[in-house]
């Protein structure tokens, strides 16, 4: 299944900002991460370089990550949460030069809000059209990442952190010792 532009946008910036956080890691330790962040995913609109907006961010990415864990019925109330309480309005609009796609909330909405959004409106279409299976856990056993599969047979199994590379390094050790055996 092909999504549209805006819903794909969506879903990989709500896996990337996931995986800003981790037990062990903090990819969004100050304001100029962000800027790179929002810079990396083609963000416009709103932007305060905050401290406050930073927090803000931050905050919602634990509810984010759990929709890769959710069944059904939690993501749809996840997603009309988040829509809600950003008392979303979808409209049709075009800017940067990018043909009409929607937009729930004003672009002038505080980064978060925006995030959130975006975030909702694309998993709404996931859940529209059946594909939450499409939400992942990289399968490396060393990675805690999420990922969005969108290849046409559905056969991505590892995050962008390189966990594919390494499972296929620690596969080619294991078959040498074992023909070494």
């Amino acid at each position: 299944m092909l999504f549209a532009h805006d819903t794909e946008c969506g879903l990989v910036a709500a896996a990337g900002l996931v995986n800003t956080a981790g037990p062990d890691r903090e990819g969004l330790p100050d304001v100029p991460a962000l800027d790179e962040f929002i810079a990396a995913h083609g963000w416009s609109g709103r932007h305060e370089h905050t401290d406050a907006e930073l927090r803000e961010v931050r905050a919602l990415r634990p509810r984010l990550r759990r929709i890769w864990y959710a069944d059904t019925d939690e993501v749809v109330a996840i997603v009309n949460g988040l829509l809600r309480e950003s008392h979303a309005l979808p409209e049709l609009i075009r800017h940067d030069g990018e043909p009409y796609h929607l937009h729930a909330v004003p672009r002038d909405a505080p980064l978060a809000t925006r995030m959130a959004v975006e975030a909702a409106m694309a998993m709404a279409d996931l859940v529209r059209t059946a594909e939450l299976s499409r939400l992942r856990l990289c399968e490396h056993p060393d990675c805690d990442k999420v990922l969005v599969d969108l290849s046409k047979n559905r056969s991505r199994r590892f995050c962008d952190a390189g966990c594919g590379n390494r499972a296929a390094v620690s596969a080619y050790r294991a078959r040498k010792a074992a023909s070494h055996s």
